[in-house]
């Protein structure tokens, strides 16, 4: 199920979500386990990722500032791969890049048509996750 789909002519950027894993010993949090894809001309690859109930309400956030306009970044100097979001001055271009902190410092930028209803697709994206693995947070 993917919780997060960016798509353009340019290529597509997606956070996949496989399912669920237990609490993590030193967080105490369930999480979800799945795969951040990355898909260019250029360039095609991904890296596994675990995303955590801070990430989803993140995420949720991260979504109401793009939608009023902001620039954002998702699991930003929290998680070894995080997601920048840039918006052109109209607002209906994105251009988003993929940080890879861990294995080896490479990024990737791609632009993405964001239009309207992206947000809406976004939004029920979410909300299918939380209600296909509901997450407990331990910590609080």
């Amino acid at each position: 199920m993917d919780l997060i789909r960016l798509e353009g002519a340019g290529g597509s950027v997606i956070v996949r979500i496989a399912g669920k894993q237990s609490a993590d010993r030193a967080s105490g949090a369930d999480g979800l386990v799945g795969e951040i894809l990355v898909d260019t001309a250029f360039v095609r690859g991904s890296i596994a990722a675990e995303v955590f109930p801070d990430d989803l309400t993140e995420w949720q956030e991260t979504l109401d500032a793009l939608d009023c306009g902001e620039d954002i970044g998702w699991r930003e100097g929290k998680r070894p791969t995080e997601l920048l979001i840039g918006l052109d001055e109209d607002g209906e271009r994105a251009h988003v890049t993929v940080t890879d902190r861990s294995a080896s410092p490479t990024s990737v930028t791609i632009t993405v048509d964001l239009p309207d209803t992206w947000f809406d697709d976004a939004y029920h994206r979410l909300e299918l996750v939380q209600q296909a693995w509901p997450l407990d947070d331990a910590r609080g």
